[in-house]
């Protein structure tokens, strides 16, 4: 019995996540009883990691933009990023409007039989330039933190991390009880981690349950199309982007696999957030660069939506038999181009945008009964690339700063006394 245990032991994390998907996907396929008693433990875990997003996000932000080492260093490194963000997304859409326009899923499947009733739920929100710029702030920090919305917290902890960079050495007590806090955070998911396997199993288990293989069957080509052309964006993009900014390939695919997989499994890039800010610090990217791209990624660098949405959009279109021109269709993407900024990476939420795109473009909204009927699965895929492109982005932007990665995974340093250079 004890060599039993001792074998168990030795299996990572990864080999339980991925036990956790085979046994949930059997679970719901065959046992939806079953299903039933372990769905509360999908909550449980998703609640513990959650949790530690707020504390986190601020705890890291503040320290990262505070030990940047001045207002100069800081400005160079965030023009970097935001114009990576918009050149990787805008591939991605374009991509997504290729791959569709090739393929045409939407060709000779009916709206029939599908449920619209769902569809309001989703169409309550349309997100405009205006809705946005009034976004960008919250009421108070605390109020974000209760709403868990990622881009106000991220634009609040990086103001409070510059007023912390402006005043200099009065900051120091603030900065060091952060990074404390940031290391007990992590030490906080180590905790909940040991339910991820679980977790992972109820997550797979109630997708399968309640939507069904069989609603697969005649959606199937739009499921692939999404599934190829996200391929397509990791092979044709992304990889070639990390050989030319010398990204060290496989030791970032170790350091980030159980990340992505685990986005993936809970169809939230943003569940995966603490794990995947550590891990790339175990990978070299500094501190100060992880916690500032990685969350601002969350907000501006969505690539598996925004592919996602060019798709969806375009599909939709072509299901209800509207012809969209050259023009209508790059007029699409630019548009896409400024919604689906500031989405918080959560479930779903690509819907609410693609909602607002099909009203702005006369496209019928009936056509989303088609979409959300297999939304969950498309979820999956778009949640792991919107994670692994963020995790890209930040290794990249690390090695713009002239850093060497693929260093062998050390423990994350214990606080030390930040020094900061006001200019």
């Amino acid at each position: 019995m004890n060599s039993v245990f001792s074998r168990l032991k030795r299996i990572n994390l990864t080999a339980w996540i991925f036990v956790g998907v085979l046994i949930g996907v059997l679970l719901g396929a065959f046992s939806p009883a079953a299903t039933e008693a372990i769905k509360p433990f999908q909550n449980l875990f998703l609640h513990g990691v959650k949790c530690v997003i707020a504390p986190l996000i601020f705890a890291t932000v503040v320290t990262g933009v505070a030990s940047a080492g001045g207002f100069k260093q800081l400005g160079v490194m965030g023009a970097r990023t935001f114009i990576y963000f918009e050149v990787v997304t805008t591939l991605a859409l374009v991509l997504g409007l290729v791959v569709v326009n090739v393929l045409q899923p939407g060709v000779g499947v009916s709206l029939e039989g599908f449920k619209t009733g769902s569809i309001q739920t989703y169409t309550g929100s349309k997100i405009t330039l205006a809705s946005f710029i009034d976004h960008l702030l919250p009421v108070n920090f605390a109020d974000a933190v209760v709403r868990g919305d990622v881009l106000q917290m991220v634009i609040f902890s990086t103001l409070f991390g510059l007023a912390a960079l402006g005043i200099g050495e009065k900051a120091k007590p603030v900065l060091n009880f952060c990074e404390s806090l940031a290391q007990i955070m992590f030490k906080f998911v180590g905790y909940v981690m040991v339910l991820a396997p679980l977790g992972v199993c109820a997550s797979i288990a109630s997708a399968v349950s309640e939507n069904g293989w069989e609603v697969l069957l005649p959606l199937a080509k739009l499921v692939g199309t999404l599934y190829f052309a996200l391929f397509v964006f990791v092979v044709g993009v992304l990889l070639p982007i990390a050989r030319y900014f010398g990204v060290p390939i496989l030791g970032f695919v170790k350091s980030i696999k159980e990340p992505v997989l685990w986005a993936f499994a809970t169809t939230s890039s943003e569940s995966a957030y603490p794990m995947a800010l550590e891990q790339l610090e175990k990978f070299g990217v500094p501190r100060r660069i992880a916690s500032f791209v990685l969350p601002m990624g969350y907000s501006f660098n969505l690539d598996g939506s925004t592919l996602y949405l060019s798709l969806a959009s375009v599909f939709i279109a072509q299901v209800s038999g509207i012809q969209l021109s050259l023009d209508q269709q790059i007029l699409m993407m630019l548009t896409l181009m400024l919604t689906s900024k500031g989405v918080a990476a959560v479930p779903r939420t690509s819907i609410v945008v693609l909602s607002g795109t099909l009203t702005a473009f006369g496209l019928p909204l009936e056509g989303m009964a088609l979409v959300l009927a297999v939304d969950a699965f498309m979820d999956m895929g778009r949640s792991a690339i919107n994670l692994l492109g963020n995790c890209l982005a930040t290794a990249v932007i690390a090695r713009s700063e002239g850093l060497a990665l693929g260093a062998p995974p050390v423990q994350v340093p214990t606080a030390e006394p930040l020094v900061l250079e006001v200019e």
